[in-house]
């Protein structure tokens, strides 16, 4: 059985792509912070007997190492960095910058989808996919940038982009495939009410667009749809 694990999988996007991988027959690992609390994630776990549940706080380093070492001898196909946070709030932008926060953002954004790549390499090689995708958003895009403002949330998101560009390139030779991926302004609790587009449908586009990716294409920021997007 093909076997993904997910990050922040107890709302939102998470859940959904949880949702959708176990009712296309693929073993889940799903993980958050606090599984106790997460109940529609609980009753989807119930739901499909292919969803495994792990407590695991990214902000926590040495969580990720311990999931990494319970999870031993796993293959996983498809590394799936979805846990993410926002961080910027009205009153707190440039003067007034929330420093603390802006930590915080980098330690989840940033670190935590690094260190996930680094501790899960070997049970992605004894995977078939190989595959690392890491949630990104247009708003880590410097080219695309002309509004300014969310200083911790675009700097987050630019760096995420920049480190996940260099482990493509550093582990193209052992058939690590790298994926960037923006998965469009979605009605989540961060996208907002005002969002276009609906949680399903932008998870099953980016889910064509895992599915289609290859090697060659590693390093690559996508768009949910597939389209090349500007750094």
């Amino acid at each position: 059985m093909t076997t993904i694990l997910i990050t922040g999988a107890n709302r939102g996007l998470g859940l959904e792509f949880c949702k959708q991988y176990a009712q296309d027959d693929w073993n889940v690992i799903a993980c958050c912070r606090e599984p106790k609390n997460a109940v529609e994630l609980t009753a989807l776990a119930t739901e499909f007997s292919n969803i495994s549940v792990f407590a695991l706080d990214v902000a926590d380093l040495g969580q990720i190492e311990n999931l990494a070492k319970q999870l031993d001898n796993t293959a996983i196909d498809v590394l799936l960095n979805n846990a993410g946070i926002y961080g910027d709030v009205s009153g707190r932008g440039f003067g007034n910058l929330d420093y603390e926060q802006w930590q915080k953002n980098m330690t989840v954004n940033v670190f935590a989808p690094v260190k996930m790549t680094e501790v899960f390499l070997p049970h992605l090689k004894l995977g078939k996919a190989k595959t690392v995708v890491a949630m990104s958003s247009l708003m880590g895009s410097i080219a695309d940038n002309t509004s300014g403002a969310s200083i911790l949330y675009r700097s987050s998101k630019s760096a995420l982009n920049a480190a996940m560009k260099s482990v493509a390139i550093d582990k193209h030779h052992e058939g690590i495939a790298v994926l960037i991926l923006h998965p469009g302004w979605v009605k989540t609790d961060m996208g907002g009410s005002n969002a276009p587009m609906e949680i399903p449908e932008s998870i099953t586009k980016m889910r064509e667009t895992i599915a289609n990716f290859t090697l060659e294409k590693s390093g690559e920021f996508l768009n949910y749809n597939g389209k090349t997007l500007p750094w």
